[in-house]
C-alpha cells in the first residue's frame, strides 16, 4: 500500500515539513516550491493532503494564504500547532565570528532580531529557512549563516552554533490541513472549529449585524480576517473561525442571521480543535 502523500511550501527541513512528520508520522511529506504549487498538487491529486501555515504567534497571518485558500476550493479537515524553535547555523568548521550576514525567510529573520543585532550580522531574505540552509550548505562560505530547523541542519550537514534563538519563547506557528472533499468532524465529538469565508452585502452596519447573531447565540469567534478581493477596494471578503458545529443550536442560528447579511458565504471545514489550544483560553480575573 502506497504512502499518503503531504504537500507543504518549502523545501525538506521546512518547519512544514516537521509539522506533517509530527502530525502524519507515516505519510510522505512532498515539497512544493510555492503555495500555489502546493495547493494545485491537492486539488490535482498529486498529493493526498496539504499542510499549509496560516498564522504566527509573532509574524501575525501568512501572507497570501488567506486569499488563495478559499479561491482552491480546498477544505480544512484538520489543523496543527508546531512550537517553532529557531538554530542558527553554518558549514561545517565554522565560529560565531567568522559570520558577517544570515539568510532566512522573512518571518524567521522577524523572529530572531535579538541575536542578529548581537552579533551584528546583516540580515538577507530568502524564500524559505530550509532553502537557506541547503544554499549556504553548497556554497560553502564560512562568512554566511542561515537560521532554520534542526532538521534542516541534520539533512543538509550544518554545525549548528547557537540554538533555540527565538525572541519569543510563545513562537508557535498554527498549520491547517487541506483535503479536496470536505470531511465534517461529528457533532459532539469533543471542541470543533468552524471556518467559513462570507462577503457581506454592501450597506451600513451590515458588518455589525452580521456578525450579532455570535454575540447573541454565545458563539465564540476565534478569528476574524479581511482582505480584498480582485484587488477592490470596495469588495472585502472575510475569513472567519468560531467554536462549535454548524449544527449547533446556538451556531445554526448565528450562521443563518449572517447568511442574512451577506451576499456570499461558505464553509470552509469543521474540524478537532487541536489540543493545543487548550493552551490559550483566557483566564478571568
Amino acid at each position: 500500500m502506497s504512502k499518503m502523500k503531504i504537500a507543504f511550501q518549502g523545501e525538506p527541513g521546512a518547519n512544514s515539513h516537521i509539522a506533517i512528520v509530527e502530525a502524519y508520522p507515516d505519510a510522505e511529506p512532498m515539497p512544493c516550491a510555492t503555495f500555489e504549487d502546493a495547493l494545485s498538487a491537492i486539488s490535482s491529486g498529486e498529493a493526498d493532503l496539504g499542510m499549509i501555515p496560516i498564522e504566527n504567534s509573532v509574524a501575525g497571518r501568512v501572507a497570501d494564504i488567506h486569499h488563495l485558500l478559499p479561491a482552491s476550493g480546498l477544505f480544512i479537515i484538520g489543523e496543527w500547532f508546531l512550537p517553532v524553535r529557531h538554530q542558527l547555523m553554518a558549514v561545517k568548521g565554522t565560529k560565531l565570528e567568522d559570520i558577517k550576514s544570515v539568510e532566512s525567510h522573512v518571518h524567521a529573520l522577524g523572529q530572531c532580531r535579538r541575536i542578529i543585532r548581537k552579533l551584528g550580522i546583516k540580515p538577507i531574505v530568502h524564500a524559505d529557512t530550509a532553502g537557506s540552509a541547503r544554499d549556504i550548505s553548497e556554497r560553502k562560505d564560512k562568512t554566511v549563516a542561515a537560521i532554520a530547523s534542526r532538521l534542516a541542519a541534520k539533512i543538509y550537514g550544518l554545525d549548528i552554533l547557537a540554538e533555540g534563538i527565538e525572541d519569543e519563547a510563545h513562537n508557535t506557528t498554527r498549520f491547517v490541513v487541506l483535503a479536496r472533499e470536505p470531511k465534517w468532524a461529528p457533532q459532539g465529538s469533543g471542541p470543533l472549529v468552524t471556518t467559513f469565508v462570507f462577503r457581506v452585502r454592501n450597506l451600513p452596519a451590515a458588518l455589525y449585524k452580521a456578525l450579532g447573531g455570535f454575540a447573541t447565540n454565545g458563539v465564540n469567534m476565534t478569528k476574524l480576517e479581511s482582505y480584498m478581493v480582485d484587488g477592490n477596494f470596495f469588495a472585502t471578503q472575510f475569513y472567519a473561525d468560531v467554536d462549535g458545529h454548524p449544527e449547533d443550536k446556538g451556531l445554526a442560528f448565528a450562521i443563518e442571521e449572517l447568511k442574512f447579511f451577506s451576499r456570499e458565504f461558505r464553509i470552509v471545514g469543521v474540524y478537532p480543535g487541536h489540543p493545543f489550544r487548550a493552551t490559550f483560553s483566557e483566564t478571568q480575573d
